[in-house]
């Protein structure tokens, strides 16, 4: 019994060391009470011997491993993003704004969807002025997840409605779009039409200031460098 909640103890303390006891042995001494046939004294000792195995070092070996392999797999997830941020606006001239944000030119996005707006109204409202764009989300059950994976969104243009903005598929179409403007880091202009059902593409593409408020709020602000360092686009993401 004494055996076992020694060996208990010492694996609670350090469990990548593994303990190997040897069996009680008999050893001889005057202070003993009890006596053997010849009539001396004896007692008994516990004798423990702790052996370190070479597993020890191979389990914390393993387990840097698979830390270092998580580390590697999270890094090639698209979320992550630093406060500056690529932002790409697109469309069809005759479909609806596509949002995206993407942490490097070359990488996935990180967040798209696509707004009820049609492409040539958010051209116009953008050359009248200045264009804030919020995208609200409920709060719930739903904000156990990151603020940029919620799927839909209610959205406001300077303050009016403009129906709902839904997380949208990186689907083929998208990946072409966003891989023909790789080598764009900031500017606005059209992608000449690839097919005759899908048209020119009206995109805006520049470097995006982030501001993380909360875990259920970020601000995304478009710098244009003749604005004199004010934001011609802000795009908020609001969890309410």
């Amino acid at each position: 019994m004494t055996h076992d909640i020694i060996s208990h103890n010492l694996s609670i303390l350090n469990p990548f060391w593994y303990i190997i006891y040897e069996a009680p042995s008999l050893k001889t001494s005057s202070n003993s009470d009890e006596e053997d046939a010849d009539g001396r004294r004896r007692t008994t000792t516990l004798k423990t011997h702790a052996v370190l195995l070479p597993a020890a070092s191979v389990s914390i070996t393993r387990l840097r491993s698979i830390v270092s392999a998580f580390r590697k797999s999270r890094s090639g997830l698209p979320f992550g993003l630093g406060s500056r941020v690529i932002g790409t606006l697109f469309g069809y001239r005759r479909g609806h704004v596509h949002f995206a944000l993407q942490k490097e030119p070359n990488s996935p996005p990180a967040f798209l969807v696509e707004l009820a707006t049609p492409i040539s109204g958010l051209v116009r409202e953008m050359a009248s002025g200045l264009v804030r764009i919020p995208l609200e989300c409920d709060k719930g059950s739903s904000s156990a997840v990151r603020l940029l994976e919620e799927t839909v969104w209610r959205t406001y243009c300077n303050g009016k409605k403009c129906g709902f903005a839904a997380e949208k598929d990186y689907g083929t179409n998208e990946r072409n779009i966003l891989r023909a403007l790789e080598p764009t880091s900031m500017g606005a202009g059209v992608l000449p039409a690839t097919e005759v059902e899908d048209g020119e593409v009206m995109y805006m593409r520049v470097t995006i200031e982030r501001i993380v408020g909360s875990r259920d709020s970020e601000a995304f602000y478009m710098m244009n460098p003749d604005s004199n360092g004010a934001p011609e686009l802000s795009v908020y993401l609001l969890r309410v």
